[in-house]
């Protein structure tokens, strides 16, 4: 399948790694940038990465940041995108499983290649799992194309 990747200068070696990764996987990464050690600003490669899934151009995406946090809070703000920022396999399967994830958000400073490789198996492997979970992904596409005040949502 085809997974855009991207990532800020701090990520830069996780994830000239992880593109190897994926196509020894039998996946065709595209390379969203950034390609050099030059300082990036996060959000245009978020909303890159984060755009060709929400467009349909790959089923997945993965962002990397030193933290992944940035990546994620801004991955989240393009609709249609569920970005999950994973630290462990567990993690990434389950938000796949349990939130239909389509970007994967990782924190290259905290993880070391392996790990990072065996979160994005995790990632990849796991299937959404639909039934009670599928409930609630809908109400988080609810959220997101809501014409309400979010700053006070309803609770429920």
């Amino acid at each position: 399948m085809d997974i855009a990747i991207g990532c800020d200068h701090r990520g830069l070696d996780l994830k000239r790694h992880l593109i190897g990764c994926l196509a020894e996987m039998g996946h065709t990464p595209l390379d969203m940038g950034c390609y050099d050690e030059g300082a990036v600003d996060y959000p245009d490669i978020a909303a890159a990465t984060a755009g060709a899934v929400a467009q349909g151009r790959c089923r997945h995406g993965i962002l990397i940041c030193a933290t992944g946090i940035g990546m994620s809070m801004a991955a989240n703000k393009v609709p249609g995108v569920r970005a999950a920022l994973c630290h462990q396999p567990l993690s990434a399967s389950r938000s796949r499983e349990h939130n239909d994830a389509n970007v994967l958000c990782l924190g290259a400073s905290g993880l070391g290649e392996d790990v990072a490789t065996d979160i994005v198996k995790a990632y990849l492997e796991a299937e959404f799992e639909g039934g009670r979970h599928a409930a609630r992904v809908e109400k988080i596409r609810a959220i997101e194309s809501s014409t309400l005040d979010r700053a006070r949502p309803t609770l429920l």
